[in-house]
């Protein structure tokens, strides 16, 4: 008898009291006897109670000493998925937006289309929380800018919601974006020769915290993000 996949569900957390919770208890609820699912949230130094209800819960708890933003929590969590021996990664918001009840189904496409990388997008069927205006007008840039680099084109490529291989994971294991990882990922990917795809989710407005992009910080993110991706492309 063969046995279960693996799948380490990634959580980066940094002041996510009023959601962390649920988010795990969603995770846990999932797994069956052909896939374990375990969710592994990685808190980076939080300054309000998130360290404490983790360590309370069904969960690898992974607390950094110092905050390395969100590339370094994910890459954290990855690093201890590919140590450990887990076939899959996938990365979800320790805010509630993304469902983890679709991470099986994130599995399956990844298998049936012999990807690397699968992203949920909340564009393909345009179900869900759609985002503010300015943030899907920078969304739709980076479509563009992406497919002007790569040829590739991602509906959602700012989505926080993707399942990797054990090839994608140890190609992040050396080198994740740090700030606003999502989209330079995308390059790095490219850049490498992984396959990688898109399947719709339901998305959710978020159900705790603050987000870090806001209003015309949304333009901002977007100059950022724009060097960030043209320096990876031309990174060897």
């Amino acid at each position: 008898m063969s046995s279960p996949v693996k799948i380490a569900v990634v959580i980066p957390a940094f002041n996510e009291q009023q959601s962390i919770a649920t988010v795990v208890a969603a995770v846990n609820d999932i797994s069956t006897t052909e896939v374990t699912i375990i969710p592994v949230v990685v808190n980076d130094c939080s300054k309000d109670n998130t360290k404490k209800i983790i360590s309370g819960l069904n969960c690898i708890p992974l607390n950094l000493p110092i905050n390395l933003g969100i590339g370094g929590a994910v890459q954290t969590g990855i690093k201890y998925a590919f140590d450990n021996g887990f076939d899959y990664a996938v990365q979800i918001d320790g805010d509630g937006q993304h469902p983890p009840q679709r991470i099986p189904d994130l599995m399956r496409e990844l298998q049936k289309n012999n990807w690397d990388v699968v992203i949920g997008s909340r564009f393909i069927n345009n179900e869900g929380f759609q985002s503010t205006i300015m943030r899907r007008t920078g969304i739709r840039y980076f479509q563009f800018l992406l497919k002007l680099i790569t040829g590739e084109t991602v509906t959602d490529p700012t989505s926080g919601m993707r399942m990797m291989n054990r090839k994608a994971m140890e190609l992040l294991y050396e080198y994740y974006p740090d700030e606003y990882p999502e989209p330079e990922a995308l390059i790095i990917y490219n850049r490498n020769g992984l396959k990688f795809g898109e399947m719709p989710v339901h998305m959710v407005e978020r159900q705790g915290g603050v987000s870090s992009i806001q209003g015309f910080g949304t333009i901002y993110y977007m100059f950022k993000v724009t060097i960030a991706i043209i320096f990876t492309y031309l990174r060897k």
